[in-house]
Formats: structure tokens, sequence, C-alpha cells
């Protein structure tokens, strides 16, 4: 009893934590030390600590108190939760979502992946719902392993929701329940390293993220958020981050992150969130609300190239990795003739009078030359972007050099356009001979013009290939056979979607022969 009553009088005020703990542990359930983290928004070496000074009765992994201890306990959690009181009447939308989240595909540590509890992201959907008007609203997931935008659209079908993500399984995923329940909800790809996606740069009211817990990754996956608002004087955005009791330190270099954005924190709702692991973090984080300020946009644009590839915790990517090493002459090989551009992060001293271009850039925009020959530069932990960087120019070849050797090097779409060879780390793409088929000349028109709004040149495509057919026609077809097409670029398409490409071009094709014959 001693020592526990010490651990508490060490706590100070925050001895509230402990107390709960206790409480918890007396209460007669028996417990698992992450279930015990998790509830109690705890860090596990805070609960391992008092652990080990109270009697426990065990049976396997779980345990409890041998007796209630009085006079050390406490009244259970404080009232953190705003929208508690509307949970038992969702019961239906949590049993839905607990059944898609153990279904969705495992998180990743190099993306710094923790799954929320279901009842978290109805949580979210539900204060969301509560705190501002969602009829004709749009909402922008920042990312979204954790399926908040198919529980906010089952709750309110009147928001339409975009989600951008790096992980092309969770865009397969959400795509194919969004599709098969019905719901408004649209899927991009993206690297928010390298940039939002274009349809998705100020079209939202809302904006929601979860984003790796570095001040890089915080900072990095706001700015995003801000640049997806569209209004400009009434958005918001809802950030979930937490950080142990222990580390107070960490959470402020998050906030100053957020801080150097000038956001106004309208609200912080302590333990909002809740996951099944980060017991680092006591399995729990805040979930901020912030809204902009006239000042936010210049921060924004001034800070947002500065935040660096290095936002993750883990993997080759995380803040505490070594830096990559930078390409050598010897990259580009014994090609006889040098590239007409160099992309990405190549020495200075390399072909000084070779234009550059960042990869930010490449990917924005279509580059104002058209080189025969081109060098790309890809680092570690941005593999995923190649074959966006390479959609990204109509050069004749190709030149891409990565951190290692390509693992599973698979073409897809990409063997509409190049042939592609691999050579340890290096990687030749040669563009193929202009294809013979309507279908392959269309498709190829797509691919070649990624930049471009896609059901635009389909729909010219389309007209191309069957001249009687006017704009509205041709783009009624398109929107038929491949309705997840309008007001997207080749560039955002997500892995699946780029996939069900040519099949639906020779579905349009069909669809016109079809419209145009007598009878």
């Amino acid at each position: 009893m001693e020592a526990i009553a010490a651990l508490i009088a060490q706590a100070g005020v925050d001895g509230r934590r402990l107390r709960t703990v206790l409480a918890f542990l007396g209460d007669g359930r028996w417990w698992t030390l992450a279930d015990l983290v998790r509830e109690s928004a705890t860090s596990r070496r805070t609960v391992e600590s008092l652990l080990r000074e109270v009697e426990l009765e065990r049976s396997g992994d779980r345990f409890r108190l041998r007796e209630p201890l009085v006079g050390l306990v406490g009244g259970g959690m404080p009232p953190a939760d705003p929208v508690a009181h509307l949970l038992p009447h969702h019961t239906d939308l949590v049993t839905r979502m607990e059944e898609l989240v153990a279904k969705a595909p495992r998180g990743r540590q190099a993306l710094d992946h923790v799954a929320a509890t279901a009842d978290t992201v109805v949580r979210r959907a539900l204060l969301l719902d509560a705190r501002f008007w969602l009829d004709g609203a749009r909402l922008l997931c920042v990312g979204d392993h954790d399926l908040t935008s198919l529980a906010t659209a089952m709750l309110h079908p009147g928001v339409e929701v975009t989600v951008v993500d790096i992980d092309e399984r969770i865009l397969a995923y959400i795509a194919e329940e969004a599709d098969r329940s019905g719901l408004n909800v649209r899927t991009r790809w993206a690297d928010l390293r390298l940039g939002l996606p274009a349809s998705a740069q100020s079209w939202a009211d809302l904006a929601l993220t979860d984003p790796p817990y570095t001040p890089e990754g915080v900072g990095l996956f706001t700015a995003r958020a801000v640049e997806g608002l569209r209004d400009r004087e009434r958005g918001r955005i809802l950030l979930a981050y937490g950080a142990s009791e222990r580390t107070p330190a960490l959470a402020f270099k998050v906030q100053h992150a957020l801080s150097q954005l000038n956001l106004v924190n309208e609200a912080i709702y302590p333990d909002f969130n809740r996951y099944h692991g980060a017991e680092a973090i006591g399995s729990a984080a805040d979930l901020y609300i912030l809204r902009p300020t006239t000042k936010t946009w210049p921060a924004v644009a001034a800070r947002v190239d500065g935040f660096g590839a290095a936002i993750y915790t883990h993997g080759p990517q995380s803040v505490e990795s070594a830096a990559p090493a930078s390409p050598t002459l010897a990259a580009l090989g014994q090609a006889s003739d040098a590239p007409g551009v160099l992309v990405g992060d190549w020495p200075k001293d390399l072909l000084p009078k070779t234009p550059r271009a960042r990869l930010t850039t490449w990917l924005a925009k279509p580059y104002a030359s058209d080189p025969a020959r081109v060098a790309i530069a890809v680092p570690a932990g941005l593999e995923a972007a190649l074959p966006r960087l390479l959609l990204a120019t109509r050069a004749q070849h190709v030149l891409l050099t990565l951190a290692g050797p390509p693992q599973g090097l698979t073409t897809g779409p990409l063997s509409a356009v190049y042939e592609l060879t691999a050579e340890g780390a290096t990687v030749h793409a040669v563009r193929l001979p202009p294809p013979a088929t309507d279908s392959g000349r269309i498709l190829r028109r797509i691919l070649d013009n990624a930049h471009g709004k896609l059901a635009n040149t389909w729909r010219e495509g389309l007209i191309k290939a069957r001249g009687d057919l006017t704009k509205k026609q041709a783009r009624a077809l398109v929107t038929d056979v491949a309705p997840w097409a309008d007001d997207v670029t080749v560039l955002e398409l997500p892995a699946h979607r780029l996939e069900e490409l040519p099949a639906a071009v020779t579905a349009s094709l069909t669809a016109a022969d079809a419209a145009g014959s007598p009878g």
C-alpha cells in the first residue's frame, strides 16, 4: 500500500490516471495489459510501474486485483468525450464498423499505422455530425487507415467524402465498400510528401487526419489538409495526435509545428481516440479542432516544402534514419545521350548545365519542354510514386535510380506505354510505338496526358475513334462505364482503378458502337 500511495503522490494532480487504473483492476473484470492501457488512456510504462506494486490474480494473460484497494481508487475517467451519450443510439453502425475494421488490410509499420477502435471511428463521425452542418458539405480524409470516411458516409449520406492515401490496399478496400454500399466516397492516391492530388486541392469544407506522430508528420499532413480546404473562412481541420503523459516535450514540438501554420485551437478533446496498439502513448490520442486564419495560407505555402521526406517513426523514411545517399554519375549508366532533364535530388556537380526539376513539380504539372531522355532519382521510401513519375513524362527513354533493387516490379497499365527492364537499382523505361487498335490508342492518349482530366481526355479519344459522337454523348459513355473517372487525373488514380482502365476503355467503345447501331 505504501509503494502504491507513493506512486500516486509522486504523480501529483495527474494521479487520477493511476487511481483510474486501480479502479478498473478492482471492478471484478479480467484485464489484459493492452485493454487496461487503452481503457485508462495511460502509457504502458506507467501502468506497468503500478502493476509491479499490487497483488494480482492471474488467468493466462489476464489479471485483476486479488482484493479491492480502499481509499486509493478514483472516480473513473474524466468527461473527455462530447458524444459518448450519442453512441448507444448507433450500435448497429459500431457493429458494422467492427466488421469492416477487422477485414481491412493490416497496418504497415513503415507508415506508422495503428488501427483506431470501431467506436472511435463512429464517435468521430458523430462529432462531425453534431458540431457541423453536413448536408452538402465535403469532407477530406487526409489518410484513412481507420476508415472514418465509411463511418461518416454511413451516418450522414448527405456529406461528400474524398480519401487521399498512399496505401493502395486501403484505397481499394474503401472503394470496394463504397461501391457495394452506394456511399458517396471517392479515393485518390497521394504521397503527401509529393503534394495533394489536384482534385482534392481547395475542395473540402472539413478535413480530418490521423498522421504520423512526429512533428514533421503532423505538420505535413495538417498543411496538406489546409490546402484541401475550399472554405477559407469557416473550414475546419480535425487532427488526432497523442503523446505519453511522460513526454510533454514531444507534444510541445508537435504543437509548435502547428503554431507555425498559424492555426487556432478551437478545441482539444483529451484521449478522444483509442487504438489497438500504440501502448507507449496509452493507446489514446487527443482530438484537435483547428481553424485556419488569414495568416495560415501564407504560412503553409512557405513551410510545406520544408518538412522533408522523413516523417515517420519507422522504416527508411523515419526521422531517425540516415540521410539517403545521392545518386552518382555511374547511376546514369553508359547511355550515349545525356538526359535532357534531371528529376529529383541529384548532386549539384553532376551535369551542372542540365535542367533540373523537383519530384513535386514533376507530378504537379507537365514539364515545359519535351525532352527525349529523362533521369529520375527516387529516394528510399518513395518507391510507390514510381508509376506516377513515369506517367508524368512523354520522354522516349526514362532512367530511374532507386535506393535498392525494385521489389516485385510490375508493369500494370505501364505496359501500354513502356518496356521496362531492371538492372540492380536502376530501371530503364523505353517508350513503346503507338498502338494499332482503337482501344489501345484511346488508352495511350489517356496515359500520355496524365496531368489532364481523365474524363476529358477519354471523351476526346472516343470522339476521334467514333466521329459521330457529340461531346455530351461521349462524356455520358465514360461516366456510365467508369463513374470514378470524373474530375480526376491519371496521376491520382489508385492502382486498382488504373488496372481497370484498359477494360473500361474497351467497354466504352463497345457501348459507343451499340448506341450507334440501327434498331
